[in-house]
């Protein structure tokens, strides 16, 4: 796995608790964005407030094969708990639309995650795992709408980041669809321990001189 960065180590958060370090800028602070489909932020997720919702969404059919966390709630509940927990590499968060929870998302930071084994990363980059709650949202445009506008916050709330990643499942179609109509370029497959994933990549603009 790659290093993280010396920097991003060495940096300290007072809104953290003692001791630890934000690895992802500030999550919370990120938003809200107005959107073509109505205001929208990403607000990390609490446990006991989001945990039923996101477990009803896990265990949808469409969901269930990608993710792997149906059964009840404590499944879901201890996948997000592990992230919580943990050094701050991987943030999980609602995405709220005019005020309505309606997506599940992970920002991690990609060159801390084991995906760094499989494929190569840079310093800083960050990942995108998403899921659209409802049957209802789902194959209208919103999750390309909703992911271009995350990985423009990414790019935009973490100047060290010059790269987004994401890895679905090549067998979800409409996820890679969705991302590649975001603005991501697929950068081929990757043999992961769970699944065949397509590796796509949004690329921070370099400015030319003015």
């Amino acid at each position: 796995m790659t290093s993280p960065d010396a920097s991003a180590e060495d940096t300290l958060d007072l809104h953290l608790p003692a001791g630890r370090v934000d690895l992802l800028d500030r999550v919370a602070d990120w938003g809200p964005a107005a959107t073509s489909v109505g205001v929208f932020q990403l607000v990390p997720v609490t446990v006991e407030r989001d945990v039923p919702l996101v477990a009803r969404w896990m265990n949808d059919p469409a969901v269930a094969p990608y993710w792997q966390l149906t059964g009840p709630q404590s499944v879901t509940g201890e996948h997000v708990r592990a992230q919580l927990a943990g050094d701050g590499r991987s943030v999980p968060c609602l995405g709220v639309l005019d005020g309505v929870p309606m997506s599940y998302w992970e920002i991690y930071r990609a060159d801390l995650d084991p995906l760094a084994r499989y494929c190569p990363v840079r310093p800083h980059d960050t990942g995108i795992h998403l899921l659209i709650g409802e049957a209802a949202d789902r194959g209208r445009g919103l999750g390309t709408e909703l992911i271009r506008t995350v990985a423009g916050l990414v790019l935009a709330g973490r100047p060290a980041c010059t790269r987004v990643l994401a890895e679905p499942d090549v067998r979800n179609r409409p996820s890679v669809a969705a991302f590649l109509g975001a603005g991501f370029r697929p950068a081929g497959e990757v043999d992961l321990p769970d699944k065949r994933a397509a590796l796509v990549i949004r690329e921070r603009a370099v400015r030319g001189p003015r």
